[in-house]
């Protein structure tokens, strides 16, 4: 069974990833730390992990599978996800892919090691707003479409 799950702890799409889960009747799971209130929906459930470094990543990396949809911006877990077989999907809507995830990965590095080279380098990062929620939203029920479909 297809299942969505949700690297919740920074997610600010949770609203709009619960309304695709109810409209498609997928179960959802948010996983964080804690500090999240439970949702009403029973279709969403919440797993709280310990505290600690990556805990959620290595629960939904766990967890996932052929078949299931993880949304994060963590590129690291999306690797691993991919590698178990799940379909990925980022807050702002891009679809990360074995095919795209090398090429991801090997630049979030390279952007480390310039800004540990210079401390003057830092970037504010992307808005934001209505468009990254739209295109999350079709790129998300467009996985889970996918999904579904899937053998």
């Amino acid at each position: 069974m297809t299942t969505l799950f949700i690297d919740a702890d920074a997610c600010p799409v949770k609203a709009e990833a619960e309304r695709v889960a109810t409209r498609l009747r997928v179960p959802m799971v948010l996983v964080c730390n804690g500090g999240l209130r439970p949702s009403q929906n029973p279709l969403v459930s919440l797993k709280v992990v310990p505290e600690g470094p990556d805990a959620a990543d290595i629960w939904i990396a766990g967890a996932c599978g052929p078949g299931d949809v993880v949304v994060t911006s963590d590129l690291p877990l999306a690797d691993r996800c991919l590698k178990a077989g799940a379909r990925v999907v980022q807050h702002d809507g891009q679809v990360l892919s074995e095919a795209n995830i090398g090429a991801r990965l090997a630049t979030r590095d390279l952007m480390g090691d310039l800004r540990a080279a210079n401390p003057f380098l830092q970037g504010s990062g992307a808005g934001f707003g209505k468009a990254e929620r739209s295109r999350f939203l079709q790129a998300l029920d467009l996985a889970l479409r996918g999904a579904l479909r899937s053998p």
